[in-house]
């Protein structure tokens, strides 16, 4: 009897994706990462902060500013959450994301508000700046830094093409 072999598995998984979210959520959250893109931000899905919850998109601008984007793909899902407060002690701003069929009136006017049709999005209400204290923000950067690598890591070990930061050697 051979010992504990590996099973090698001839489809590569992918571990950028974990499969909890909705089909339109993920349309969502595609058309708000090409828009950060086009902004020059650089987004994880997915982070777990400090608390325990877990942020749908944080963004890291081109400035050094920290965004939380909380995707809601429906009026039940925003009605049903409460933890979105939360996420403005982990940012120096904070967005709902939906696409066109959940009404933007449901939306705090305290929080920013992008609109998400899957193939791209806009910023139709700008989220006020609240800064966060310099330890929250180190202590986030560390944890997006090894979230980052980790993924990345995990990338190109299950084989995954993952291109080059701009200004980063080929």
């Amino acid at each position: 009897m051979v010992p504990g072999m590996p099973i090698i598995s001839p489809i590569p998984i992918n571990p950028l994706i974990d499969g909890r979210q909705s089909e339109r959520a993920m349309l969502v959250r595609r058309g708000v990462q090409r828009l950060l893109m086009d902004m020059g931000a650089h987004v994880l899905p997915e982070l777990s902060l400090a608390t325990g919850r877990r942020a749908d998109l944080v963004a890291l601008t081109r400035q050094g500013d920290i965004w939380i984007i909380e995707i809601k793909s429906s009026i039940e899902d925003f009605r049903v959450d409460r933890k979105w407060p939360d996420y403005r002690l982990h940012s120096d701003r904070f967005f709902f994301a939906t696409h066109p069929g959940v009404p933007s009136e449901i939306f705090p006017h305290e929080c920013g508000f992008i609109l998400s049709d899957g193939y791209g999005a806009e910023i139709l209400r700008d989220a006020p700046e609240h800064r966060m204290a310099a330890a929250t923000r180190k202590a986030l950067m560390l944890r997006i830094a090894r979230a980052g690598a980790s993924r990345l890591l995990a990338a190109e070990l299950a084989g995954v093409s993952v291109p080059a930061l701009e200004g980063e050697s080929e």
